[in-house]
């Protein structure tokens, strides 16, 4: 337990392990991936480790609801409704529009299923006004992708974990570790909790949103601010740190959030016949791309890509789902292909 933190609750299945993909690896460069697709049967990734304290900060406020924001794809949404239900919590949320695919729209089947309660946004820029007025109703906020302080500190235990593996001998120290870069909360976590370790390892997060620069601000913030409840001293917690510790790499955006990338798409492939991976457009294929550029182009000795989608079917989460056209109204019109492409969930 981290300091001005409540208990975690236990939802995941730790350590997960670590795996070096041979194909993909050449005798100047290896890849390494961390399999958090594999933290929960049911529903994983990395929304799990955020949750747990998330869901326990909730319960320690005397919270019987939550309300969050997100994408009417977002994994982040998706995992609270199935994970705050089983901490006796109901959950809504605020949906914002996003291009359509087929596993955005699963995974908005999949939180009716859940009993999600919706309220559908037109754009990004009126979802802060919808959330005040459920959290005028009582509920307990927990913000975008779980990006908070306290949800980012499941990410910093994350590190730690990696670095027990490391002083156990299951892979090298990884000089750079690739993450999706949506909402910041993963990267900055890890950046954190890295340099808590006095570990030498750099977070490069990949970009899937936008605006840019205001990703970039956050990520950097909210990594300092877990720094400094991780106990790391102030001038190993400060912005020139962090600046070196998490760069952020925004090459294979592509269109913006939602919009499936061709180097998105090699990489599904890639990652499916090399290593047994699913990848999914928005996230996790423009992380996976940047992970193999890191490796192809010799960047560093020891690369690690930090897999943040479940790999537990849909098919469970989907029963008693209605089907696209049995969707209200306003849900159907979320996955649309003029999206904003604000600030993501994951």
């Amino acid at each position: 337990m981290f300091r001005g933190t409540a208990p975690a609750l236990t939802l995941g299945r730790y350590p997960t392990p670590v795996q070096r993909i041979a194909s993909l690896s050449n005798s100047e460069s290896e890849l390494w991936v961390k399999r958090d697709d594999l933290t929960h049967d049911v529903y994983g990734g990395n929304k799990v480790r955020k949750l747990e304290h998330l869901l326990a900060d909730a319960r320690a406020h005397g919270a019987t609801r939550i309300v969050t924001v997100g994408a009417a794809g977002s994994h982040h949404v998706l995992a609270a409704a199935y994970f705050g239900p089983r901490a006796g919590l109901a959950v809504e949320a605020v949906l914002v529009p996003q291009p359509p695919t087929p596993h955005a729209l699963d995974v908005l089947r999949a939180d009716v299923a859940m009993g999600l309660r919706a309220f559908p946004v037109g754009s990004w820029a009126a979802a802060p006004l919808a959330a005040v007025c459920r959290i005028a109703r009582g509920a307990h906020f927990v913000t975008v992708g779980g990006s908070s302080v306290t949800g980012s500190m499941g990410y910093v235990a994350a590190a730690r974990e990696l670095a027990l593996q490391i002083r156990d001998g299951a892979m090298p120290e990884p000089e750079v570790c690739v993450v999706a870069l949506g909402s910041g909360g993963t990267a900055a976590g890890l950046a954190a909790g890295f340099e808590a370790e006095g570990l030498q390892t750099r977070v490069v997060g990949v970009c899937v949103s936008t605006p840019r620069w205001l990703i970039r601000v956050l990520s950097l913030s909210l990594a300092r601010a877990c720094a400094r409840r991780a106990g790391v001293p102030s001038e190993r917690a400060g912005i020139a740190s962090m600046r070196w510790r998490l760069t952020m790499d925004s090459r294979f955006l592509g269109g913006g959030y939602g919009h499936p990338t061709p180097e998105g798409e090699e990489a599904t492939r890639t990652a499916r016949s090399a290593a047994g991976l699913l990848l999914d457009p928005t996230y996790t294929a423009k992380a996976f791309a940047s992970a193999l550029w890191h490796v192809r182009a010799r960047r560093a000795h020891s690369v690690l890509y930090w897999h943040t989608l479940s790999s537990a079917p849909m098919a469970p989460l989907l029963q008693g789902a209605p089907e696209k056209d049995a969707l209200a109204p306003s849900l159907r019109r979320l996955l649309r292909d003029r999206a904003d492409g604000a600030v993501s969930s994951h």
